[in-house]
């Protein structure tokens, strides 16, 4: 990953505290969208201006490290993609975690790493390149099952919002209210306003978060892909064979059998079994 090594080992050590509030995903899983639509809960419904950065508004832990976000003004907001094990804690402090099925989030993870092409010189690699990687846990931030498993956890405790990608995609609606009632009556106060939810929803749109990355690209010069790209659910059909999803699908139960992630997605696996159908393993 492109992190200065410093500021990664300061983020692990930074002490949570009470009234924080940390975005919280495995990568490629709705981290920037989360983040836009926190962000303009805190601003009444106002959109990022031009020139301002979404992460030194709401900063990426490992990358900025923990002085940056101690000097934040209170309440601060944070994204991290660290496991559960490794964010910091703090039983008043919140946490939104985002999950997104792993099909979907392998391949926006490709098309991510592929384009960071100095970070990791992966601009020539393939998709199969990748989900090998990926499925061996090889990847930033270590196995997505280990990361999700642990979380998946937690998410009745009452500091923990715990939603998917393909639910906000569905209802992004019923996606910000949770957001704002989760993080306090000062900001689901706001939504009763309905040019404030209105504006969220216009503005944290696919289509104009999609318009409006050019002016973020300018903040990443080694990015040589559309840090947002499709943003669809089910894209990954058109990247997997017949063995990438069985395998996939394989992992999945095994890690779903003690703790029914499967039922974050319904039927997700069923279906991909039925569209591809039994792999014969060698």
């Amino acid at each position: 990953m492109g992190f200065p090594a410093d500021c990664f080992e300061s983020g692990l050590g930074y002490q949570a505290q009470a009234g924080d509030n940390f975005i919280v995903t495995y990568p490629k899983c709705g981290t920037t969208w989360t983040q836009h639509i926190v962000w303009m809960l805190q601003q009444n419904g106002q959109p990022l201006p031009v020139g301002k950065d979404i992460n030194r508004e709401i900063p990426h832990l490992e990358q900025v490290g923990s002085e940056f976000v101690a000097a934040l003004p209170a309440p601060r907001f944070i994204k991290t993609h660290l496991p559960h094990a490794l964010t910091p804690y703090h039983p008043e402090a919140k946490y939104i975690y985002i999950a997104r099925n792993p099909f979907d989030c392998v391949v926006s993870f490709y098309y991510h790493t592929q384009g960071f092409v100095k970070h990791y010189d992966f601009a020539e690699g393939t998709f199969a390149d990748f989900f090998e990687c990926f499925i061996n846990g090889e990847v930033d931030f270590g196995d997505y099952f280990e990361h999700l498993v642990p979380w998946y956890a937690c998410k009745d405790n009452a500091n923990v919002l715990f939603l998917t990608y393909e639910d906000m995609v569905e209802n992004t609606q019923r996606a910000v209210i949770e957001m704002a009632k989760f993080l306090g009556t000062q900001y689901s106060k706001q939504l009763k306003k309905l040019d404030v939810l209105n504006n969220i929803l216009h503005h944290t749109s696919f289509a104009q978060m999609s318009q409006k990355q050019s002016r973020w690209s300018s903040k990443r010069p080694n990015y040589a892909a559309p840090f947002i790209r499709k943003g669809k659910v089910g894209d990954w059909q058109n990247h997997f064979s017949q063995e990438q999803a069985m395998r996939l699908v394989d992992k999945f139960r095994v890690y779903s059998a003690q703790t029914n992630i499967e039922k974050l997605w319904p039927g997700l696996l069923d279906d991909v079994e039925k569209k591809y159908g039994e792999f014969c393993w060698q």
